[in-house]
């Protein structure tokens, strides 16, 4: 007991004496004041725990307020760390009410607000988009379920806690962890919340601060679909640690299933050249230039150069969604670039049209990428890509003037790969559409979402005007 006692007090006193405040003050401060405040609640056995005590309640709301912005985003750009701060937040300030030491109405408006932007962009399936890095490490794992979702379970416990039937309905059902910080009873009062059924979904659309934006329709059905759309900043502070070159890059589920990704970060301490390959450019559903990321990196964990993308326009009708945004990633290069990105989402007949825009005065080679899950089959179909997942298919009809290829697992170039958790890596389809252009140039690229039909050999109606056959798997 004493050798015990002995640790937890040299833990306290090192974090309390070291805590991160340059290079990582992000998440790796909110995870020690979290952890500092817990232990100096657990065990006050010591003359400094009231001190630590003080200190970490203090600055953890303040770290909380600055690091997540008013829109409910965290600023590093990376969704599975706003889950790992927001799950420190949840438990440091349950800890904190079971103990009598209360945080600000301040703080949990912007947890709750974090679970608002979880609700926003979750999917029907219950998948969210992967962007920026993600390590897998799970903060309270309390659910014994391999397969737990800790996003839903977010939700699960944030319904309670917020009385909000929308997160209770994307939940889904209240889990072991929600059980064990909330008690048994809190699952009947989840349960009169989600008998409210899916009202006011999506809770939200835009969120402007960080750059997010969902376009889609029939949300919250077995018709849906959901766009989320990356315009925001590449990451938290100057070096940007956890931040992709992923700007105007976005993601496509349909009926739940996933189509078009974010393939993910697969490891910290690899390679070099598989580490650069899942932050850069080519790993997301965007626009390349002369072979180079839109932002310049210098280290597993640093960016030199920011790519500062910027939202010129957003709209949202009963009848369509369009956004457009740019980024000025490629004004660095001899021949200066910009990239302008717009979406129009037609709800009347589930077709997206992007429109890509680059300005500049001379010759660039040009790159346009779209990875798809790993689950998905694609064909040729008369010089279109047919993209069929379960029920749901695609037809990406790619500009004219492009070179069109399909990779999937490939090592020369490195493409074709997603990472569904931390540690590993896939073969995945990706399409690489690539052109050369001299001067300012606009391409159209177009996506017709289609859904099966009862006689599986009848052809899809394809609402760019043409007709899907069948055609040769690749």
């Amino acid at each position: 007991r004493e050798r015990w006692l002995k640790s937890v007090y040299q833990h306290c006193r090192f974090i309390a004496g070291n805590l991160s405040r340059y290079s990582s003050a992000n998440n790796h401060l909110i995870g020690e004041l979290s952890g500092l405040l817990v232990a100096a609640l657990t065990w006050p056995c010591w003359a400094e725990s009231e001190g630590w005590r003080r200190m970490a309640r203090r600055e953890l709301e303040a770290q909380a307020l600055s690091q997540n912005g008013p829109d409910g985003v965290n600023r590093e750009q990376a969704i599975w760390y706003h889950y790992e701060v927001a799950e420190m937040m949840l438990v440091a300030g349950l800890f904190g009410r079971a103990n009598r030491v209360n945080f600000s109405a301040a703080y949990w408006r912007r947890l709750e607000t974090m679970l608002e932007f979880v609700a926003s962009v979750m999917d029907v399936g219950g998948a969210v988009p992967t962007f920026g890095d993600a390590d897998d490490a799970v903060i309270a794992r309390l659910d014994p379920d391999e397969g737990a979702n800790v996003f839903r379970s977010l939700l699960a416990t944030g319904a309670v806690l917020f009385e909000r039937p929308e997160f209770a309905f994307k939940a889904a059902r209240f889990d072991d962890k929600s059980r064990w910080l909330l008690g048994d009873a809190a699952e009947a009062r989840f349960g009169a919340l989600r008998a409210f059924g899916p009202q006011q979904l999506p809770v939200r659309c835009a969120f402007r601060e960080a750059g997010y934006y969902v376009l889609g329709d029939r949300f919250e059905t077995r018709e849906e679909v959901r766009l989320v759309f990356d315009a925001g900043p590449l990451g938290y502070r100057s070096i940007a640690a956890h931040g992709h070159a992923d700007a105007l890059s976005f993601t496509l589920s349909v009926s739940g299933l996933r189509l078009l990704i974010d393939p993910g970060t697969f490891s910290y301490h690899t390679q070099r050249a598989w580490r650069d390959y899942f932050r850069g450019t080519s790993a997301h559903n965007t626009v390349r230039l002369d072979g180079l990321d839109q932002s310049k990196s210098g280290g597993n964990f640093l960016w030199l150069a920011h790519a500062r993308a910027r939202v010129v326009a957003f709209s949202s009708t009963p009848d369509s969604d369009c956004i457009v945004a740019e980024h000025d990633g490629y004004e660095r290069l001899k021949d200066p670039a910009l990239h302008r990105r717009e979406l129009r989402f037609d709800k009347r007949s589930s077709a997206l049209t992007i429109i890509d825009e680059l300005i500049c005065d001379g010759p660039h080679d040009v790159e346009m990428f779209w990875h798809f899950a790993e689950e998905c089959k694609l064909e040729l179909i008369d010089g279109r890509i047919s993209i069929r997942r379960g029920c749901v298919e695609l037809m990406l009809t790619t500009p004219p003037q492009a070179r069109c290829e399909i990779f999937r697992g490939s090592q020369t170039p490195l493409l074709g790969w997603s990472s569904p958790r931390f540690d590993e890596r896939r073969p995945s389809p990706t399409v690489r559409a690539a052109l050369r252009i001299d001067g300012s140039a606009r391409y159209v690229t177009q996506i017709a979402v289609l859904f099966q039909t009862p006689n599986a050999d009848a052809p899809f109606a394809d609402p760019f005007g043409g007709r899907m056959h069948s055609g040769a798997p690749v």
